[in-house]
């Protein structure tokens, strides 16, 4: 295994992290656990053919990046009366939520998944509970996190009952006050009872001095649906990983990305969706745009297993370039064990169309804002998807803002 991450992230620290927030016993040991096993942990799979890592993530120097004990941000949760929506320590002091936190926490996502994720779990400072009791529909859970210090670890729960509904928008950025490169590490965890539907959206609009590692898992119990919205526009490099694991019958998930980069931004973004009950449905459906010297790299899996019977999954990934300096990688999988299955998968890398362009020109239209005409109506598939109309209305904002 590599070298050790960082010199000060040790036993005391953490002691020190769960004291100061008056953590339970039983959350101090799964932090222990994660750092224990830290050094032994791979760091998060990337794509890599011959000679070639696509993304390099042990080169990142989190002795510069981390400052484990010195975690600030603005946060800000909202969320209807019939819903409980809470920071992370605030529901760990209700006797109610916290018994739910202990029950929940880490069941979806392995604190321990990878190298990334261990550093997240030990390390995490801030985070949002979100818990849904049976029959409620929540439909306007709003969360904003503003880091405003060099490293940031934050942790989402969302726990919904039988027959509920939830709607969440999260955005996060970085604020102006703070010097140098930064890391921000985050979380999410969705656990869907039967019957439920959650919509999480999501704005990363970091500043480009930022580094961020991102993981989002949801697991969809019997005719439940989980779907997952995905806008990556800051950040000078982002590791993201959406998935989720469809383990009751009639279960359904959609996973919608939109990224746009530009300078020397790179994304690597991966989304999964693993069948592993009957009569399944997955949709996955990516749009990005880079120019300038950015970078994309995308990874799209759908697992189905062998009890999946009766499965529908599809897969869908462009990526538009609008310089010759820019690069972007795609690499869709399918892995079929179930002869019973409806499944595709596709994806492109191109150019703006040179045709199109020069019919725009001939009708007076100039090259630079015909340009920006078929960039912004690039977007319109995917942004069709997006249900939440606060959400489409910021992404399509700052991707107008990005052209200009």
């Amino acid at each position: 295994m590599s070298t050790q991450i960082h010199q000060d992230i040790s036993e005391e620290t953490v002691r020190q992290l769960a004291a100061e927030r008056d953590e339970p016993e039983w959350l101090l040991e799964t932090r222990l656990d994660a750092l224990e096993a830290l050094e032994d942990l791979d760091y998060p799979s990337v794509i890599e053919t011959p000679g070639r890592k696509w993304t390099n993530l042990e080169d990142l120097d989190f002795e510069a990046l981390v400052d484990p004990l010195t975690q600030t941000e603005d946060k800000d949760q909202v969320g209807p009366e019939d819903a409980n929506v809470a920071s992370f320590h605030e529901a760990l002091q209700d006797d109610d939520l916290a018994e739910l936190v202990e029950e929940h926490f880490g069941s979806v996502v392995d604190p321990e998944q990878n190298r990334l994720t261990a550093l997240s779990t030990a390390l995490f400072t801030t985070g949002t509970v979100v818990h849904v009791p049976a029959g409620v529909d929540a439909e306007d859970v709003k969360i904003r996190t503003s880091m405003t210090s060099r490293s940031l670890f934050n942790y989402t729960l969302v726990v919904t009952e039988k027959n509920a509904t939830v709607t969440i928008l999260e955005r996060q950025d970085s604020a102006e006050d703070v010097d140098g490169e930064r890391y921000y590490s985050g979380v999410v965890e969705v656990d869907a009872g039967e019957n439920s539907y959650v919509q999480y959206g999501s704005l990363q609009d970091f500043d480009e001095d930022t580094y961020n590692y991102t993981l989002k898992r949801g697991d969809a119990d019997t005719y439940s649906t989980v779907d997952w919205i995905e806008g990556n526009l800051g950040s000078r490099l982002t590791k993201t990983s959406v998935s989720t694991e469809l383990n009751g019958d009639s279960s359904e998930t959609k996973i919608v990305g939109a990224f746009f980069g530009h300078d020397d931004q790179h994304f690597d973004l991966d989304s999964k969706v693993w069948h592993r009950a009957e009569h399944t449905t997955a949709d996955l459906v990516t749009r990005g745009v880079i120019d300038d010297e950015a970078r994309s790299v995308y990874e799209g899996v759908q697992d189905v297993g062998s009890d999946a019977w009766d499965t529908s999954s599809y897969q869908r990934e462009n990526t538009l370039m609008l310089s010759d300096e820019s690069e972007a990688d795609a690499s869709p999988k399918l892995i079929i064990n179930n002869h019973d299955t409806e499944a595709s998968h596709s994806a492109t890398v191109g150019q703006v169309d040179e045709e199109t362009l020069f019919y725009m020109e001939n009708r007076g239209v100039p090259e630079q804002l015909a340009t920006d005409m078929l960039v912004e109506g690039f977007f319109v598939p995917v942004l069709e998807e997006v249900e939440v109309e606060e959400l489409r209305e910021d992404l399509q904002t700052r991707i107008h803002e990005r052209l200009q």
